[in-house]
């Protein structure tokens, strides 16, 4: 017998809590998007999708929304991410994406509420971004804002991100690069390759940080 989604969702949210309340977290740099966020300016997370899992958990204060599939799978973690206070939007790049972004600019710029998205995901290829981070940012007038996350110790799983999941009282440290704003009006094909390659170097430049490991 299939267990219904609410069930499983009640479950997996049950153990990720617990996982959460054991991980000890270290956040550097927040000081820019709490100064853009107290000017009411908006905000695109950005970050790669073997890193999302202790994000959900870093929301604080922030409203934030995000964009999920539309599969069942999709419907799952739409469950679990509500029960953690986040609100969805439903698309995928293939299935609805642009309708999904557009749904999330306007309740962006209606009730100006942030955005997180993994900007590599739904399926790759991995640590190369995609444009609907962008898409987001120019309908919403929001700032990019980079994100990662690095995760000690952890275990990866056989996906194709090679998701991370930090082992329990493991150690997260959450690291923000300076927000900054797109500069074309328009989104042409060369502005979306300079925005990527702009996007790929910050987050490569953070990567590298380590402190107290």
């Amino acid at each position: 017998m299939r267990v219904s989604i609410p069930v499983s969702a009640s479950v997996i949210h049950a153990v990720y809590r617990m996982l959460c309340a054991s991980w000890r977290f270290e956040e550097h740099d927040r000081h820019w998007l709490d100064d853009l966020d107290a000017r009411g300016e908006r905000l695109v997370f950005c970050l790669w999708h073997d890193e999302m899992l202790p994000l959900i958990y870093m929301q604080k204060q922030l409203d934030i929304v995000t964009v999920v599939s539309p599969s069942r799978d999709g419907e799952l973690l739409a469950d679990i991410l509500h029960r953690q206070g986040l609100r969805t939007v439903r698309g995928s790049s293939t299935r609805g994406g642009a309708k999904a972004l557009l749904g999330a600019a306007r309740l962006m710029r209606r009730e100006g509420v942030h955005a997180c998205i993994t900007v590599d995901g739904p399926a790759g290829p991995r640590h190369k971004a995609k444009d609907g981070a962008f898409f987001l940012a120019h309908h919403a007038d929001a700032y990019i804002a980079p994100v990662r996350l690095i995760m000690k110790p952890a275990v990866r799983i056989p996906s194709w991100d090679r998701l991370q999941i930090p082992l329990p009282l493991g150690k997260v440290t959450v690291l923000h690069g300076q927000p900054w704003k797109l500069n074309a009006t328009e989104l042409t094909a060369e502005d979306l390759a300079e925005d990527r390659a702009r996007l790929e170097a910050d987050l490569a430049a953070l990567a590298p940080y380590r402190k107290n490991p």
